[in-house]
């Protein structure tokens, strides 16, 4: 059996659409193409790779298909599980420090063994049966921690988030959608101080200022760069185009048509 030939799956809860990464997991594609972005960095993971996505991280990602097929291995690491994991292994710390998201693992030989040596254990459903998922999970985490030592320094740290600089943090991840207690919690703090600080930075509250902030740079990227609104709508946190359109319109009394339209003649003259 080759490793393109292995089926999907996958091991913990299944994948969230909140552009907020609750737990670490692991990713293998097996056909196909997934894209990234953290507020920092955009990544393109191929058939054949692998990495890890890392928790209390804001990211969004999207599959694109290789001949109509798309595949993937997806390996949760929960808090639960790690502390078990932590409490029968000797680990070692390597004062790792990175920002990144998405850490892109080496491609080796013990990944594809243990990825392949997942077959027997799948059950009618395509996922891993429950009473083999955490010795798989330890397995394939023992095979990371050799090939990557530095990942102790990740995956085994339980603390959460600290104080930051929330207008840099929100200038940077104004186009994620998450809740506001979510925001809250990235930043270090409880709703009520997140609100309250919020207010003194923007004198705006959160839900406002985020609509304006996306529609201030989806203005810019029609005008200024060119872009359609199909093109733009989906990166700047909209959810459909009809909401855009509409919130547009309603904050710049001109649609975002017109916007381009303008534009146009403005170069023709």
């Amino acid at each position: 059996m080759k490793i393109n030939e292995i089926k999907s799956c996958i091991i913990g809860p299944a994948l969230s659409a909140e552009q907020f990464i609750a737990e670490h997991f692991f990713v293998f594609l097996i056909k196909g193409t997934m894209n990234g972005y953290d507020g920092n960095k955009h990544y393109a993971l191929k058939a054949g790779e692998s990495c890890l996505i890392r928790k209390n991280r804001l990211a969004r990602y999207n599959k694109v298909k290789d001949n109509d097929e798309f595949g993937k291995v997806v390996i949760f690491f929960d808090e639960v599980f790690l502390k078990a994991f932590q409490k029968k292994h000797s680990l070692v710390f390597k004062n790792f420090t990175s920002n990144d998201a998405f850490i892109r693992l080496k491609k080796d030989n013990l990944i594809n063994s243990f990825l392949l040596s997942l077959e027997p254990y799948y059950n009618n459903t395509g996922n891993i049966s429950p009473e083999f998922s955490d010795i798989k999970r330890e397995e394939l985490l023992l095979i990371l921690l050799h090939l990557h030592p530095e990942l102790s320094d990740v995956l085994f740290d339980f603390g959460i988030p600290g104080r930051l600089d929330l207008e840099k943090f929100m200038q940077q991840n104004y186009k994620f959608n998450v809740s506001i207690e979510r925001l809250a919690f990235l930043t270090g703090r409880s709703l009520s101080a997140f609100k309250r600080d919020f207010k003194t930075i923007f004198n705006d509250t959160p839900n406002r200022w985020l609509v304006k902030r996306r529609l201030k740079e989806a203005r810019f990227l029609i005008e200024e760069k060119g872009l359609r609104p199909t093109d733009i709508y989906v990166d700047l946190g909209f959810e459909d185009l009809s909401h855009f359109s509409f919130a547009f319109k309603k904050e710049f009394g001109i649609t975002a048509s017109a916007c381009m339209v303008d534009k146009d003649k403005a170069l023709e003259n």
